[in-house]
């Protein structure tokens, strides 16, 4: 715009003509959209981190029960071959428990794969340091 088209807009605007109030109505009207628009889209996002720690649940629950059930019928087929009936469900399962909690230390990061400490090892030159 030249300014005395500026000029005129400021003109029309104090005389209060309804096409200005108009106008600047729907310009309000844009931005309060535009504000709503934006915090439904961070609700939105907050929502898809929640499911993505629901997935991340489901799948340390998951290696916790699998550790245990895997344990459980190895030490109940044992039982049935060797016939030492209960002993060696009961050691499985305690096997089996404490693999599925090394499960969800690793899967959670606070312990690291057995690959990752062996390249690690290996990229210091084979000394580990305390």
């Amino acid at each position: 715009m030249n300014n005395s088209a500026q000029d005129e807009d400021k003109t029309e605007r104090q005389k209060g003509d309804p096409q200005v109030e108009l106008s600047d109505r729907r310009d309000r009207l844009n931005r309060m959209l535009d504000d709503r628009r934006e915090a439904e889209e961070a609700v939105a996002a907050r929502s898809k981190g929640s499911t993505s720690g629901y997935a991340q649940a489901m799948k340390i629950s998951s290696e916790f029960i699998a550790g245990i059930l895997v344990g459980g019928g190895i030490g109940w087929v044992l039982d049935r071959w060797l016939e030492t009936t209960p002993f060696g469900l009961i050691v499985f399962l305690l096997l089996g428990f404490a693999a599925g909690v090394l499960n969800v230390l690793r899967s959670a990061g606070y312990v690291a794969e057995p690959d990752a400490k062996l390249r690690k090892t290996s990229e210091d030159g084979g000394s580990e340091k305390n």
